[in-house]
């Protein structure tokens, strides 16, 4: 019998192949209504979503460990197992997926009408569910590198301009960086003779490993998931990437794909290497802080909207790194402080960054289907002519900013409070790129939304009733989670004192 998860994962690629199959109907073909297949990959995303609820409505907030287990025999002679299961991350990181790809399908027709787009997604959409559930290296490694094949096709066949390079950039990095973590991963197996997460957790807390092989196999590890997330320096390949791809192509790779950087450091780096990483805690919080200050740096100096949201990402990503680092490289103090706190921002601020950066990636999607440009110079006056348009996409900009009262205010207070008590120093620096992101958010607001009319933005439409359908529950879920976020909370709290207990 195949267990909820398997369904969970099974789904969309079955949607994939009714999407490629599905012979449309003769009103369909008359219209394209279903000659582009959008509708079959929306109900197929609708039901694996709606799957994913019924997982969240049986789960356990209460018990500790990995809930809805399936293991199976796969493959003995390596001791690779199908063995899937989620615990308080895994549930929201599978929720997170859920609420995003229907998102981006709705967000961006196919841009040629070709099926193969949304079969694409769909199968990103299962890797995704994959990896956020799989609990056996070699099962986790394999979803992890398909989602990687779709991503680098999206971008190159749908992308827009300078796509070959944007694809070759993103393909190069995260495949090299698979690459490194594949053989860290052979070498763990030779000395262990084991792929599973939690005996190597087990291992990680006296040492897994000793001597130059622990440096090179964490060195390893360590470098596949900076480039996934992305940390500096490794991250030049994102603002690329996002801005050549699809706009529903970009909404997931931030809201979805580059959490799994984030998360491959919760599950694998941190309980496999702990001695090293407190070792090297001040490089890797100077990393950090690069990352948190110089990407809205960047970003301040970007013409084009979409690559500006780009670099942002890049800083509210790093958010999470700097309590992670402080978290594991000062486990003394973290002891005599809540440690809970700078997990549950960590992993709120996964889930709200998911929702925030695809709300933005979305609204700067609308203008440039409007203006056929997205320059932060091509517009002016948008508060005049499109009053509904500017106050939604305020609503997501402040939420980004961290304003109290929207969800991005929760994670990002508890990561900064418990980061300020750990590493201070490196905290107090960090704290020049929040304010250097509010100094660009309130640029891109001033030139696109205040002063006078543009004459070329004099006939832009506001926003219409399909798409307020689509962004108006978003931005609602976004107040609901500021205003009372303890529904979130419920699904990782356990999860959260069991890795807290699990790093000291």
């Amino acid at each position: 019998m195949v267990g909820l998860i398997t369904a969970i994962i099974l789904i969309p690629l079955l949607g994939a192949a009714a999407v490629c199959v599905w012979p449309p109907t003769s009103a369909g073909a008359a219209t394209g209504s279903l000659r582009n297949g959008r509708p079959i990959a929306l109900m197929f995303t609708i039901i694996s979503a709606g799957s994913a609820v019924a997982l969240w409505r049986n789960f356990d907030v209460t018990a500790t460990g990995l809930q809805f287990v399936e293991r199976h025999a796969w493959i003995p002679a390596i001791n690779a197992e199908y063995l899937v299961g989620v615990d308080g991350l895994s549930l929201l990181l599978v929720l997170l997926t859920s609420l995003i790809i229907p998102f981006a399908l709705l967000a961006q027709p196919a841009p040629d009408g070709s099926r193969a787009f949304y079969a694409t997604i769909l199968i990103m959409q299962s890797a995704l569910y994959g990896t956020f559930t799989a609990q056996n290296f070699v099962l986790w490694f394999l979803f992890y590198e398909m989602s990687l094949v779709p991503g680098f096709l999206l971008i190159k066949i749908w992308g827009g301009e300078n796509r070959d390079r944007a694809a070759t950039k993103f393909f190069l990095y995260t495949f090299l960086g698979s690459v490194s973590m594949l053989l860290s991963f052979l070498g763990i197996y030779l000395a262990k003779g084991t792929f599973d997460f939690a005996a190597l957790a087990s291992l990680g807390k006296t040492g897994l490993l000793s001597g130059n092989l622990a440096w090179v196999a964490f060195a390893g590890i360590f470098l596949g998931f900076a480039v996934k997330v992305p940390l500096f320096p490794f991250h030049t390949w994102l603002p690329d990437a996002y801005q050549t791809a699809p706009t529903g192509v970009s909404m997931v790779l931030t809201g979805v794909l580059s959490k799994m950087g984030v998360y491959g450091f919760v599950r694998l780096l941190l309980p496999l290497f702990p001695n090293e990483i407190r070792v090297v805690g001040p490089w890797l919080l100077a990393l950090v802080v690069c990352s948190i200050v110089f990407a809205p740096l960047a970003a301040w100096a970007q013409r084009d909207l979409k690559r500006m949201v780009a670099y942002l990402s890049i800083n509210h990503l790093g958010y999470c790194m700097l309590a992670l680092f402080s978290l594991a490289a000062s486990p003394a103090i973290a002891a005599g402080i809540d440690a809970h706190a700078a997990l549950s921002g960590v992993f709120m601020q996964i889930f709200n960054h998911g929702i925030t950066a695809a709300t933005l990636f979305y609204f700067v999607g609308l203008l440039e289907q409007r203006r056929g440009l997205r320059g932060i110079d091509d517009f002016g006056g948008l508060m005049q002519r499109t009053p509904l348009l500017c106050g939604w996409m305020s609503v997501a900009m402040f939420s980004s900013l961290g304003l109290p009262g929207l969800n991005g205010f929760i994670g990002e207070f508890l990561i900064f409070k418990s980061s300020f008590a750990m590493s201070a120093v490196f905290t107090g620096i960090a704290v020049i790129g929040l304010l250097v992101t509010a100094i660009v958010f309130m640029r891109a607001m001033q030139s696109l939304f205040s002063g006078p009319l543009a004459e070329s933005c004099s006939a832009l439409p506001d926003l219409l009733r399909s798409e307020q359908l689509i962004v108006v529950p978003v931005a609602l879920l976004m107040f609901a989670i500021g205003v009372a976020p303890q529904f979130v909370f419920n699904i990782f709290n356990t999860t959260v004192v069991h890795m807290a207990r699990l790093l000291g």
